[in-house]
């Protein structure tokens, strides 16, 4: 089976399954975002500050903070039409959460 029809299912394994760049695509993505000004919110500034420790020794990395925050992100995504965010937001969840 070739990779472009390579179906992955994190029920058998992991393998192939890029959860820690995706996570890390998305939160770049959703950076993206919290800097305009109609889309920032306190909220969304606290998790900028968390987004910036991910993963650092004592810290969630960027896989827990979708998963943890995952409706959150949800809905700003939706409120900001962000349909590429949005896809992969399913694909994480799916494959990794």
């Amino acid at each position: 089976m070739n990779q472009e029809n390579k179906k992955t299912d994190r029920y058998v394994s992991f393998a192939g399954i890029d959860c820690t760049g995706n996570s890390r695509k998305l939160m770049a993505m959703l950076l993206g975002h919290i800097g305009d000004a109609p889309n920032s919110d306190p909220f969304w500034e606290k998790f900028r500050t968390k987004l910036e420790r991910a993963g650092t020794p004592g810290n969630p990395d960027e896989l827990f903070l979708i998963h943890a925050y995952i409706n959150n992100i949800r809905e700003f995504f939706e409120a900001c039409d962000d349909r590429d965010a949005l896809a992969l937001l399913d694909q994480i969840e799916k494959e990794c959460c």
